[in-house]
């Protein structure tokens, strides 16, 4: 396990599948705001499942997010994309509900980079945003993610069109 301060990454067990669709996947709106693929009907016993639990990958690490103090399931966090060439990933976190607002995005940030950049001897880290996502802006941003660029107008978001941010983080720049 990948210890934060509040929370821990392990691996993804199967009894989190049916949470993790349920509150982040079946949540079609809040879904569309964090996938930049369309949302389709997947029930989570598919192997279809975003959160489907999979053989260990060179091209993702999929993680479930657990609050250290409870233990219960907070989320999912991953790397993907991971390209060893360059030494490059990107970042993708998502809280359930009733964890988001208590300040353990920062922790889960903090927790991945740890992974990608001391575990995975990669040397940078990407992640993308919604413009309006200001819990993630201001999370990344503490963690020393530097606003690189905004897509304009690039992502479909539940019947209309939204900007992204592109936010980065070097190795060098990483302070852990």
């Amino acid at each position: 396990m990948i210890l934060g301060e509040k929370i821990g990454l392990r691996a993804r067990h199967e009894s989190d599948v049916p949470v993790l669709h349920s509150e982040l996947y079946d949540d079609v709106a809040t879904r569309a705001r964090a996938d930049s693929r369309p949302w389709r009907p997947i029930s989570p016993g598919s192997d279809q499942s975003p959160f489907a639990v999979t053989e260990p990958s060179d091209e993702a690490a999929c993680f479930s997010v657990v609050e250290l103090e409870s233990q219960e399931l907070a989320g999912e966090a991953l790397l993907w994309s991971i390209d060893t060439h360059n030494r490059t990933a990107h970042i993708g976190i998502a809280l359930r509900p009733t964890f988001r607002n208590r300040g353990l995005g920062t922790d889960v940030l903090r927790a991945l980079c740890e992974y990608g950049f001391a575990v995975r001897g990669l040397q940078r880290l990407q992640l993308e945003t919604l413009t309006d996502n200001t819990p993630m802006l201001a999370a990344a941003t503490s963690v020393g993610f530097t606003h690189e660029g905004t897509l304009r107008q690039s992502a479909w978001v539940y019947g209309t069109y939204a900007d992204e941010a592109i936010l980065g983080l070097l190795v060098r720049d990483w302070t852990h």
